[in-house]
């Protein structure tokens, strides 16, 4: 299976935000949508950075409670990993262990076009599994 069949699935809504909001903009955001991070993208739609959970926690442990006034640029992972259409669940699977991930932007012609979390990598490989159990029993039961 791949990102754009993944994405098919799922959708392709992505939470943003812009580098200029503020931390305390960022965490409304993620708490109202019950989400652990947000792609932060400039005017043109591309990726600029990613703002996670974690990130937060870095900041607030830093600055306390000021760093929610700060904006989300000066406290993003700029140097953002991110997969194409193309990319197989194995793939995911091996960046998000390798690079400690929980979400991957997914980009289009240098424009954000979706976003893959590890529950999403996770659920496809359930499913992959359980139709390749069904499919062994079939298998064995018309043999």
């Amino acid at each position: 299976m791949t990102v754009a069949r993944i994405l098919k699935d799922k959708g392709r809504d992505v939470a943003t935000i812009a580098p200029e909001e503020t931390l305390q903009d960022a965490v409304n955001m993620l708490s109202a949508r019950r989400i652990g991070a947000l792609v932060v993208t400039d005017f043109a739609g591309r990726v600029a950075g990613i703002l996670s959970e974690r990130d937060i926690v870095r900041a607030a442990c830093r600055n306390g409670g000021e760093a929610l006034g700060e904006p989300v640029s000066a406290h993003m992972t700029r140097e953002v990993v991110t997969c194409g259409n193309d990319d197989s669940i194995g793939r995911l699977m091996e960046i998000m262990t390798a690079g400690r991930m929980r979400h991957l932007p997914v980009v289009e012609d240098g424009v954000l076009a979706g976003i893959i979390s590890i529950g999403d990598v996770v659920k496809r490989r359930i499913a992959e599994a359980e139709l390749e159990a069904e499919s062994l029993k079939a298998y064995i039961a018309s043999g």
